[in-house]
């Protein structure tokens, strides 16, 4: 199974979310082809109603928590309610260009 299923299965399991896009941007920094060390998370659930920003990234965190000890090296989350995914349309920032790692 490859390391992006883990992560959905995990998130899913853990958030019942109303939507999820796990996106490996590996191929956007300076890693091997077929690498799975970047990650980024489009997460709405219900779960985070009446949570701060930080309070929801640490339960990402806590579930992804061996993955984050392991082959992850980054994730980028984007964490909301429903009410605050449908304020901003279904829209998140776009990942900037690795600027790093001999790029």
């Amino acid at each position: 199974m490859s390391l992006q299923t883990i992560i959905e299965v995990k998130l899913n399991q853990a958030f019942s979310p109303d939507y999820l896009l796990v996106e490996n941007e590996s191929h956007m920094h300076n890693v091997p082809a077929g690498s799975e060390m970047h990650f980024k998370v489009q997460i709405v659930s219900s779960e985070f109603d009446g949570l701060m920003l930080l309070k929801r990234h640490r339960a990402v965190n806590k579930v992804l928590e061996e993955e984050l000890a392991g082959p992850v090296h980054a994730l980028s989350m984007h964490t909301f309610t429903k009410e605050e995914w449908e304020q901003r349309n279904g829209q998140v920032p776009t990942s900037p260009p690795c600027e790093g790692g001999g790029k």
